[in-house]
């Protein structure tokens, strides 16, 4: 039973720290308390668990545009975040865990604009039927919570920009995202902001678990557990180096032959890679051993490529650059 409750904003956009405050606050979360988080990221794309970021968005581009990849705790979809987008969490004990009455803080919030909401499924919240709302949850041992965002003015182009992907021939059994057609709140209602948002989550929060939630910070001596914590979702091995192995394969002709890339990826690195090619030039084939335990990533390809380019000489390097810049 619910006792008392806590509200936390956090201070920042950076990624790495929200979802590590997330994880702390979650495990110091006690018997009978719900805690509300708000937080905002800038320019970031929120992976699943079990995702392969690579099948969900556009990571080279992200990276390129100084945006952010980040993997979570919870499963469930991709999501982009901007500062449009406001992100809540709720953190209790499993036994108080209330998916219904979470959810209707977040309803009763919004409908204080004079907008109706409805329920979609298990994971939406839908205004004339758009979501603006999407959710995923997780738990351990007796803690868990239930998150998600709110979008108010998100850069809808952008998100589109980051999150399509057309990539048929990349294989993986990583679990994809569902996509929904999806709106802002501000659409229906220009006078919304982010801030007014963040004050109708407070107040539908006080309302619907009929306590006052008191401000939390965090502690100077939990600093060291938060930067510890920060690390690991800044980590490669966290972001890319998941057990999600995947291949990709892709092809194209050029006057001096055709070529075509294989590569085999496993914990954000390529184990495997070949590039075939019916060229006159039979050093082509020494690239695929070059790129053996490089990054997944644009550039580190680029760049063993480039090393490469005096054994197969420039005409051809810049062609293979070329259509790494297209297809990775």
């Amino acid at each position: 039973m619910i006792t008392k409750t806590g509200i936390f904003y956090a201070s920042g956009t950076c990624p790495e720290r929200n979802l590590a405050l997330e994880e702390y606050l979650l495990f110091h979360t006690e018997p009978g308390e719900c805690l509300l988080y708000l937080w905002q990221n800038e320019r970031t794309v929120v992976v699943g668990r079990n995702q392969n970021c690579w099948k969900e968005c556009d990571v080279s581009r992200l990276k390129e545009e100084g945006g952010h990849l980040v993997r979570r705790l919870s499963g469930g979809g991709a999501v982009y975040h901007d500062l449009g987008n406001l992100n809540f969490t709720f953190l209790v004990r499993k036994e108080d865990y209330d998916l219904e009455r979470q959810l209707r803080v977040i309803q009763e919030a919004v409908e204080s604009f004079g907008i109706p909401v409805k329920k979609s499924g298990r994971n939406d919240l839908l205004a004339e039927d758009r979501k603006f709302s999407g959710n995923a949850y997780y738990e351990s041992g007796e803690f868990a919570y239930h998150h998600g965002t709110i979008l108010i003015d998100a850069d809808k182009e952008q998100m589109a920009r980051y999150l399509t992907v057309s990539k048929e021939k990349l294989k993986s059994k990583g679990v994809d995202s569902v996509r929904s057609r999806v709106g802002n709140l501000k659409d229906l209602c220009p006078e919304i902001t982010v801030e007014r948002m963040k004050m109708a989550m407070e107040k539908a929060f006080a309302h619907v678990y009929g306590v006052v939630p008191e401000r939390r910070e965090v502690n100077e001596k939990d600093e060291k557990k938060l930067r510890d914590l920060e690390e690991k979702y800044n980590s490669f091995d966290w972001k890319y180096g998941r057990r999600i192995a995947f291949t990709h394969c892709f092809s194209r002709r050029y006057s001096w032959g055709s070529a075509e890339f294989e590569f085999f990826v496993n914990q954000g690195r390529i184990w495997q890679a070949a590039l075939y090619s019916d060229a006159l030039d039979t050093t082509l084939s020494q690239i695929g051993e070059k790129l053996l335990g490089c990054p997944y990533e644009r550039a580190a390809v680029i760049q063993r490529i480039q090393e490469f380019q005096t054994v197969t000489g420039a005409d051809i390097a810049e062609d293979l650059i070329k259509l790494i810049q297209e297809e990775l």
